[in-house]
């Protein structure tokens, strides 16, 4: 979002005339702080405009085609994943069901089982095969009534994506480049925040009628053209769309590279980490490689495991993770990522098949959750098919939000004359009262968030050396010349977001 000092109403987009400057004289009254700020605001806003959004319009765009891979994968892979279910049959033991997929993928060990309350769903048995990527396991679909193989997958994280889930999803998250291509998702979800906080403050300083204010800020304005008909347009989607940004930049943030370390620290320090199961610390795995190689066959079956977990009050999907290593216990997980949400935990002695231990979402600290449901809604399972619709709807939102400012960027470009409504070099401008503690915050923001940190003084600097630039470039003018703000900033008259 973003915004203008004063729109002139008749401004149009086929040829409209130069806006009015006014001279820059050495005796005329000093900005106010807020101006200055404002001035400095916008300023930053522009460049976020011209250089980031290139990077938040990319991250809209797989993310839009992300919130649709979910029924892609279930239309591509539904051999795979459905059966049809044979009249009055009931499912076969869990038992039968992992030999028939053992059988069928003789590499590797068991890492998990997948069961499903679903008629028609198959079983997915998990196997940990070496040379695969981190995170990746072979998938082998079991059909639950007659136990025959219906097709082995890659599987990818803790949410079992399948090929082409997980071809958009790494799309999404580095454009397949790998680490490398990890910083240009993570420059998005840094200045995400700054820019829509920053756009809602200029969005809502703007000076209108009094009679007008409240429905100019939530609906573009009737009878707008041009300009300032693609400003209301960019300044009321973006309000609208503000909290679902803002929640799309701090769970984006959780996955980065960078920062994604400092919101580890942050949570554990303060008490708001993921709890582990007490007798199972590292037995599970919430990215992939969970279980292995025990050495001996555990003495309790899948379905005695089972049977414990229910008999603890787990139920729906549920994930039984393999002993890790000679001794360790099973851990049963339920899988419900739905609101409201099933996440408990149990663990069960893999001699004798008794729950030994319990791990209730309940008990988990209200960080914990939040960071939970978070994830989760950024993911687009937390609500099912309503979180992936309003997952597209954000991203064609934000899509809209970034053409509609560089529409905004053309329509008022330094080549069709329009002057300028502030000056480069607000940071120098700013009373050390106000400079000091905005220091202290843009440095403390830049050590939690680096590639906003970098990028952020980056601007600053070259905002700085330009104005330097141009004050000297006024002092040169001949006599009897006035400096105008439209000539001393020309590269300015074009505001995006």
């Amino acid at each position: 979002m973003t915004s203008d000092v004063d729109i002139h109403p008749g401004t149009g987009s086929s040829g409209p005339s130069p806006a009015p400057v006014t001279p820059v004289s050495s005796g005329s009254p000093a900005p106010s702080t807020w101006a200055t700020l404002r001035a400095l605001l916008l300023r930053l806003h522009f460049y976020a405009g011209i250089l980031v959004a290139p990077f938040l319009l990319v991250a809209a765009t797989t993310g839009l085609l992300y919130a649709a891979s979910f029924q892609l994968e279930k239309v591509v892979h539904s051999h795979e994943l459905t059966t049809s279910v044979p009249a009055g049959q009931q499912k076969l033991p869990l038992a039968r069901q992992v030999a028939a997929a053992t059988a069928a993928q003789p590499e590797g060990t068991i890492g998990a089982v997948w069961t499903y309350d679903e008629p028609g769903a198959t079983t997915r048995v998990l196997f940990n095969v070496p040379g695969l990527p981190e995170s990746v396991r072979t998938a082998v679909f079991v059909d639950p009534y007659t136990a025959q193989v219906r097709g082995t997958l890659e599987s990818y994280g803790s949410s079992g994506a399948l090929p082409v889930r997980t071809w958009i999803s790494q799309l999404h998250r580095h454009l397949h480049l790998g680490e490398p291509g990890r910083v240009y998702s993570e420059m998005a979800a840094s200045w995400l925040w700054l820019v829509a906080l920053g756009g809602l403050v200029l969005w809502l300083s703007r000076r209108r009628r009094a009679g007008q204010r409240l429905r100019r800020l939530v609906a573009p304005e009737r009878g707008a053209r041009g300009r300032r008909r693609t400003l209301s347009w960019h300044g009321s989607v973006g309000l609208w769309a503000l909290v679902g940004l803002l929640a799309l930049s701090a769970t984006g943030l959780t996955w980065s590279k960078y920062a994604g370390v400092n919101v580890d620290v942050i949570q554990k320090a303060i008490g708001w980490g993921t709890p582990s199961m007490p007798v199972a610390s590292g037995h599970g795995d919430h990215g992939g490689h969970a279980g292995g190689d025990t050495g001996t066959a555990p003495a309790v079956d899948a379905d005695q495991v089972f049977r414990a977990a229910t008999g603890k009050g787990l139920s729906g999907p549920m994930e039984i993770v393999w002993p890790a290593e000679a001794g360790a216990p099973y851990v049963v997980k339920e899988m419900d990522r739905l609101w409201p949400q099933r996440n408990d935990q149990v663990a069960v002695d893999a001699a004798g098949g008794q729950a030994v231990a319990e791990l209730r979402f309940d008990d988990f600290p209200i960080g914990a959750k939040l960071t939970r449901w978070g994830i989760d809604g950024h993911m687009g399972v937390l609500f099912g098919l309503v979180n992936q619709i309003l997952l597209a709807v954000l991203a064609v939102a934000l899509i809209s939000v970034i053409v509609w400012g560089y529409r905004m960027w053309w329509l008022r470009r330094p080549t069709r004359g329009f002057g300028a409504p502030y000056q480069r070099g607000g940071l120098r401008r700013l009373p050390l009262a106000v400079l000091l503690p905005l220091a202290v915050v843009v440095i403390a923001v830049g050590m939690f968030l680096p590639l906003l940190g970098i990028s952020l003084l980056a601007f600053l600097v070259v905002d700085v050396v330009l104005a330097r630039v141009a004050a000297s470039r006024a002092k040169k003018q001949e006599p009897g010349e006035t400096a105008t703000s439209g000539e001393t900033d020309r590269s300015e008259a074009g505001v995006s977001g």
